[in-house]
């Protein structure tokens, strides 16, 4: 396992976000009940990657804040060979109702899982004490819990993905991960409609995700600044102005943005001037970027308002250890976009971000965000859309898929627009369309959006649900001892 180093955030940087102080005195409050309750433990977090996808962001912006309180909280992640990835991102699509690729969750699959946690759980057990916290994060961790149960720690197990509907599929991911389940004294999931019908639901909790309003990604830019960052990476061409491409860092120390882009396009960036549709996430098939870009090219065949050009992006297909469909993902990608009318291709951009500095690369998706004229997530599934949560924050108008928990972040027509169908192309490219031509709409939802996100989907309101949630399983400990096994899992007909 990899321990990943985590800086200090004191409480009150929350207080410009969130404009409350009686709930900021709330939380510093109750965080030093915790910290004397937790005193001489540790907290540890554990998941797949330190870098890429909203997990590894999450940990990344809220475990700092966690620290300052005086907390000994630790973020380690787990390791393995490619073929454990593999099943575990085919468990990601099980999860989500879709088949993957199709290989089966057998017996094969299940002794290489077992083994890879076996041996991460062995490394982490030799540094565990009695009654440490250890929140194991999707189901890339899930197996890791029997052992450090053994171990004496405190289990959570966060699931971050579900679906609303409990599919064959679905099923399958369900039965595959519940040997390891069974002793957890506690459930995290986004959404209820996620919690497995054969779990015990006094054991489940529902935590949405959350945003850090002042972490590179989401912290204030002026239009200068995006600009400079901007033509600096190659996403718009022309000159940078009188903006330099800096940021601060999750220190706030400053830094300068330093790495370009590497972007498959036909001609020229677009101009400054251009309206951009912007999608940002990972090369994965429920991100659905093929079928964004198939949405936009019926809308580029007319006439697009404001000559609107498209940009796709996401990591770096070789930065993300644990998803090793990104590479394949943007291969199709590329390929979908050489068949694409030549003058359609000129007004699609497939972007590469750097992640060599996970800092630069959230600055650069803050200003191509900002810049953008609409933010678009158009997944076939989705746990919750931090990129949507993002977006909103920005003010921007989004449109995006009627799925997962895109449904709890935005109201239709108040916070954004969202498709009944997202493999509409037609709903989608009329959505689009919509904003593009009715600023004074745009402008509309996207001050309800940031206002929405500064009331429900902030880090402080994340991390205080999380220390209710650990005192409480911290008593049911010291009253009952280790809790009942749930009920297993039901073969679907």
């Amino acid at each position: 396992m990899t321990d990943v180093p985590i800086g200090i955030q004191p409480l009150t940087r929350f207080r410009p976000a969130i404009q409350a102080d009686e709930f900021l005195f709330e939380a510093v409050d109750y965080a030093q009940r915790i910290r004397q309750r937790l005193a001489g433990r540790v907290v540890w977090n554990v998941n797949s990657t330190a870098a890429g996808g909203g997990v590894a962001e999450m940990l990344q912006s809220l475990l700092p804040y966690v620290r300052s309180t005086g907390i000994d909280t630790r973020w380690s992640v787990m390791k393995g060979p490619p073929e454990f990835f593999r099943v575990t991102k085919r468990l990601h699509h099980a999860l989500h109702g879709s088949s993957g690729d199709g290989t089966p969750l057998d017996d094969e699959a299940q002794a290489l899982y077992e083994a890879t946690a076996r041996e991460n759980a062995a490394e982490l057990c030799s540094m565990l004490r009695p009654h440490d916290f250890v929140v194991l994060h999707d189901p890339q961790t899930a197996g890791l819990a029997p052992h450090l149960i053994d171990a004496g720690a405190l289990v959570i197990w966060r699931c971050h993905i579900g679906h609303d509907i409990k599919d064959t599929e679905v099923e399958r991911g369900w039965r595959f991960l519940f040997p390891y389940l069974r002793e957890v004294p506690a459930f995290v999931f986004s959404r209820a409609a996620y919690v497995p019908a054969y779990c015990d639901h006094s054991k489940s909790s529902v935590i949405t995700p959350s945003i850090d309003a002042l972490s590179p990604k989401n912290q204030d830019m002026d239009e200068a600044t995006v600009r400079a960052i901007l033509v600096h990476v190659g996403l718009v061409a022309g000159d940078a102005g009188d903006g330099v491409p800096i940021f601060l860092r999750e220190d706030s120390s400053p830094a300068r943005v330093d790495r370009c882009a590497d972007i498959v396009r036909l001609g020229p960036p677009p101009a400054w001037t251009t309206p951009l549709v912007v999608q940002v996430s990972r090369w994965d098939p429920l991100k659905d970027p093929i079928g964004v870009m198939e949405g936009f090219a019926r809308l580029a065949a007319g006439m697009t308002p404001g000559g609107a050009e498209l940009v796709l992006a996401g990591p770096n297909v070789h930065a993300v250890a644990d998803d090793p469909e990104g590479a394949s993902v943007f291969e199709d990608l590329i390929a979908a976009w050489r068949q694409l009318p030549h003058a359609v291709r000129r007004r699609v951009h497939l972007a590469s971000l750097p992640m060599a500095d996970v800092q630069e690369n959230a600055a650069i998706v803050n200003a191509l965000q900002r810049h953008a004229a609409v933010v678009v997530q158009k997944s076939l599934e989705e746990g919750f859309g931090l990129t949507v949560t993002e977006a909103m924050w920005k003010s921007r108008p989004v449109v995006a898929s009627a799925v997962g928990g895109i449904q709890d972040q935005i109201d239709d027509g108040v916070h954004g627009l969202l498709l009944k169908d997202p493999r509409d192309l037609e709903e989608f490219g009329a959505a689009v369309r919509r904003l593009l031509e009715d600023p004074d709409l745009s402008a509309r939802l996207g001050q309800a959006a940031h206002e929405r996100v500064r009331q429900e989907f902030l880090g402080l309101h994340h991390l205080l649900k999380y220390a209710r949630l650990l005192e409480r399983v911290d008593r049911a400990y010291e009253g009952e001892g280790r809790p009942a096994r749930f009920v297993a899992p039901v073969e679907t007909q």
